[in-house]
């Protein structure tokens, strides 16, 4: 069964399930699944985990570097430009004050999820509300980390609705264009999220990243394999290589004891086997000084 981490870049007006879908026939296989979600005007960086693989992606490191591209001076419904215009004025255009208030949203911040997104509400994904037309006061908030936010450029294709390029490092789960309504209230004018790519995700980065064309080519030349990606250059754990016989005890699910271990209580490892391909995850327990299998790749 194929197996790895692919860096595939989504392309513009596809979601990222519809992303999996056409994966799957390219990769004859069913078992793929992806980490940080795209909104389906957005392009860029897609880590796509292939077979046994998929059981890792809950612990793949959730920062994530975009450049954003916002139009001030109009509001859409969706915070997008998906959505339905709502209001246009003229945009600010004076860089110190844009400078300074995208500079009110580094560190932990508390942000307000679009009413078009796939966030639960009473049950149901916000968007489907939004379909019906019914508005929610109380959208849901939740905390995220914008650890840089910098302007790039600001131009102006018209000139009463500047564009503005920003350079945001964040955490998992953040809305860009969340950023982009709330910059827009605060400039006092409006604004909505015109472009937006992900240049940076969980270790993964654009420029080694390949469109769904050019794996075709790859898959039709026989070459896949320079291109996946293992769970270790992402995932920051120690590996400890295992003879057959603990190896055999790991996939039935028995405790294992290693000598010489120096690994942290309750910390997760890779165990490998001699040809270093891993076999497991297993978590330590210091008190008895033995690894629980957690995860295993039979």
């Amino acid at each position: 069964m194929l197996t790895g981490i692919l860096n595939i870049n989504k392309p513009i007006n596809f979601t990222s399930h519809d992303t999996i879908n056409k994966l799957r026939k390219i990769l004859k296989t069913k078992k793929i699944g992806h980490a940080g979600t795209l909104d389906p005007l957005a392009i860029g960086v897609l880590p796509v985990f292939i077979g046994k693989y998929t059981k890792l992606i809950q612990f793949l490191p959730g920062e994530k570097e975009y450049i954003a591209e916002i139009t001030l001076g109009i509001t859409t419904d969706s915070y997008d430009s998906e959505g339905e215009i709502l209001s246009k004025q003229k945009g600010e255009t004076n860089q110190t004050i844009i400078t300074e208030k995208l500079l009110n949203y580094t560190g932990t911040i508390q942000q307000q999820v679009p009413l078009k997104s796939a966030t639960h509400y009473k049950g149901k994904k916000l968007y489907k509300y939004a379909h019906k037309g019914i508005i929610i006061d109380d959208l849901p908030s939740k905390p995220v980390t914008i650890y840089n936010i910098e302007l790039l450029d600001i131009s102006y294709i018209e000139i009463d609705h500047p564009v503005i390029k920003v350079k945001i490092e964040c955490s998992a789960g953040t809305y860009i264009r969340s950023i982009a309504n709330d910059l827009g209230k605060d400039l006092n004018c409006g604004a909505y999220l015109s472009n937006l790519i992900r240049t940076k995700s969980s270790g993964l980065h654009l420029d080694d990243s390949i469109t769904l064309d050019e794996l075709s080519h790859i898959v039709d030349t026989n070459t896949l394999e320079q291109f996946l990606v293992d769970p270790r250059e992402l995932i920051n754990w120690p590996a400890c290589i295992i003879n057959n016989d603990l190896i055999n005890k790991v996939f039935l699910g028995q405790f294992i004891k290693l000598e010489n271990t120096f690994f942290e209580h309750n910390q997760r490892i890779f165990l490998i086997n001699n040809n270093n391909q891993i076999q497991a995850v297993g978590r330590y327990d210091s008190i008895n000084d033995l690894i629980k299998p957690e995860i295993v790749f039979a």
